[in-house]
């Protein structure tokens, strides 16, 4: 195509759960699509997506600093957002 896709042209998914995050990861990925970090992937058309589960905002959003910044940490580590592994360090 004569205009690429870039970053500036994206899409964020909420999503209910691990179940809902893994179906739209798995699926837009498939074909050639690449995974990034913290959630983002790039669809095989180059479309750059962000799918996230709803627990995200909930948990970095807590008033206590000390949790939220767990969390913050946590999902800067992962490709995939991982609902367990974010409430895991939530909590310590």
């Amino acid at each position: 195509p004569y205009f690429k896709f870039n970053e500036a042209v994206s899409f964020f998914i909420d999503c209910a759960d691990q179940a809902e995050v893994d179906h739209y990861w798995d699926a837009l990925v498939e074909g050639g699509g690449s995974h990034s970090q913290c959630g983002w992937l790039k669809d095989r058309f180059g479309i750059s997506w962000q799918v996230v589960p709803l627990a995200l905002g909930k948990l970095m959003g807590d008033a206590d600093p000390i949790k939220s910044q767990r969390v913050t940490q946590a999902m800067l580590k992962m490709t995939k957002l991982d609902v367990e592994k974010l409430y895991q360090a939530y909590n310590g």
